[in-house]
């Protein structure tokens, strides 16, 4: 209330309920049993903390409204931003918060910068410059985005402020995918309590209705409010879970530094043994868990001495940061497309998979996105066994994968894709297509000749899989329609058998009848069927085989 009695629009932080305490009644039930169910599990590099969860607060509402020490506020390089959360700060800060500004003299991406208040319930606002997302520079943008986060903090720490108001740094305007960022803001707070958890008392994310769903979503991952929520997100942490401070880790980046440079490391487990100092508690932090020395292990792999084991313990980590890229980035362009796409299931009951060459513009588009649709894609089909239907149908030299990239694709792809494989049907091959492939597959890539089965007409391929199970794109039956039509052409000259009244299609017609009918028990008179398959040209009137 002011002092004439008028209710206040600015929230006291202090009455909003903690993270901790909501839906209290139903975690609590499940405690006990969890209590014990834990002791003998994996516990998350999150664990359960009572006095952490108390500090945090989701609340939805305007940030600008909060009575805390300080709130955020998200901006520009120049801190002049028209976006909602600016606005409804510049407006209830009044005037003076401009001439504040301009004393300041902008603020780069990543730093935060402090001013007074002025007419906010809040003594002051931390100002912060959110990156401009680009998949390209994804690395260096969630980089950015952390900075924000934990100077912010840093700077509330220095100033030895009880309570924080944090907006959505990640604007819409800048195009950081909402939960991506949310990773990150969450799991960089989190961390920072950890450490300097008696700094701050209240920590209040402020979010509207359309971020309330996401925050609500992964909040218990980061700050789990029982232990059985803790085990339950546990499965559902992201594959990078950043350092102990919450940065992202790139391992590629990583500054590695070796205790004895030169030094030959043959005796290095006998010198451990020798220490005489117990190292079994090393290893049990999340952050200790992380990826070993990156250039000894690249050695070892050029010198074959690295254990088989340990090669596809590397290539699941590779593998799993392809699949978390490519479940975050839009790829609606490659999906546009339409060159690769599920459609029934073969003579055995396995899942086809349409890959159309036609349909890919390699020199126009970035092939890196379409090795993420790909997994994208596939990555739930490829966990059964699937064959992969391959049109070349009327590819030119802009539609040619090139060796490079499917030699990459198959190194990348986890062991279930080339395991659950079954059979590669390469429909309407050229000789250089032919020749290109017999190449990859004898000196390139191992284990995938024998699956590699050239199809030279649909009929063919009607042997292994029923014609109704597969989408044909219409350019490539009407292709093999005219080919399959010129071949019997030719026959029929040279035979010169040709029968009286009958063209060349009408006898075509007959014997696609012939081709068709053992394999999809369709009646020998329905009239839909050469017409559903082959549209060549109009059939006239029914035409009925006998």
């Amino acid at each position: 209330m002011d002092p004439l009695g008028a209710p206040s629009q600015f929230v006291d932080v202090d009455t909003l309920p903690s993270w901790g305490n909501s839906c209290e009644d139903q975690l609590n039930a499940s405690e006990i049993a969890a209590e014990t169910y834990q002791e003998e599990t994996i516990r998350s590099p999150f664990l359960y903390n009572k006095d952490i969860n108390g500090k945090v607060v989701l609340w939805k509402g305007d940030v600008a409204l909060l009575n805390c020490t300080a709130i955020v506020n998200t901006s520009n390089e120049s801190l002049t931003d028209k976006n909602p959360v600016s606005e409804s700060i510049f407006m209830l800060a009044g005037p003076d918060l401009k001439e504040d500004l301009q004393k300041l003299r902008g603020c780069r991406t990543g730093e935060a910068k402090l001013t007074k208040g002025f007419n906010l319930a809040a003594r002051f606002i931390i100002h912060t410059v959110g990156p401009k997302y680009k998949s390209r520079y994804r690395t260096a943008a969630e980089s950015s985005l952390y900075s924000c986060y934990r100077n912010v903090l840093q700077l509330a720490k220095e100033q030895s402020m009880s309570s924080v108001g944090f907006c959505v740094i990640n604007s819409a305007k800048r195009g950081y995918p909402l939960e991506d960022a949310t990773h990150i803001a969450l799991r960089t707070v989190r961390r920072f309590l950890e450490i300097h958890g008696e700094t701050l008392e209240k920590v209040v994310f402020a979010v509207s209705e359309l971020e309330e769903a996401t925050y609500q979503k992964l909040l218990p991952l980061y700050f789990p409010r029982s232990l059985k929520e803790e085990s339950r997100s546990l499965p559902c942490l992201p594959a990078d879970i950043g350092n102990a401070e919450g940065e992202p880790v790139v391992p590629e980046r990583q500054i590695r530094i070796s205790e004895k440079p030169g030094a030959p490391e043959d005796n290095q487990e006998e010198e451990d043994e020798g220490l005489g100092v117990d190292l079994s508690f090393i290893g049990s932090h999340a952050f200790a868990r992380m990826e070993g020395d990156i250039d000894k292990q690249r050695r070892l792999i050029l010198q074959g001495q690295l254990s088989e084991a340990a090669l596809q313990k590397q290539h699941q980590r590779n593998y799993n940061r392809w699949l978390c890229q490519a479940r975050s980035e839009d790829l609606s362009d490659i999906a546009s497309l339409k060159a690769l796409y599920q459609t029934g299931v073969d003579n055995c009951g396995r899942t086809v998979m349409v890959v159309v060459g036609r349909n890919i513009p390699v020199t126009l588009i970035d092939m890196d996105k379409a090795l993420l649709y790909f997994i994208h894609v596939m990555d739930h089909i490829a966990v059964k066994e699937y064959v992969l239907v391959y049109f070349h149908t009327l590819t030119s030299e802009y539609n040619h994968l090139d060796s490079d990239f499917l030699k990459k694709l198959y190194d990348v792809v986890d062991v279930k894709y080339k395991r659950n494989l079954k059979a590669v049907y390469f429909v309407h091959p050229t000789f250089r297509s032919k020749v290109s492939t017999w190449f990859f597959t004898t000196f390139s890539v191992s284990g995938l000749k024998d699956k590699i089965h050239h199809v030279d007409s649909l009929h063919q391929l009607f042997s292994a899989i029923s014609p109704e199970q597969i989408d044909f794109p219409p350019f490539v039956l009407e292709y093999d329609a005219r080919v399959v039509c010129s071949v019997m052409s030719d026959c029929f000259n040279l035979m010169d058998c040709r029968p009286s009244g009958f063209s060349v299609h009408r006898i075509f017609q007959a014997r696609i009848l012939e081709w068709v009918l053992p394999d999809t028990g369709i009646e020998p008179t329905s009239p839909a069927l050469a017409g559903r398959y082959f549209t060549t040209e109009p059939l006239g009137e029914p035409f009925l085989y006998s």
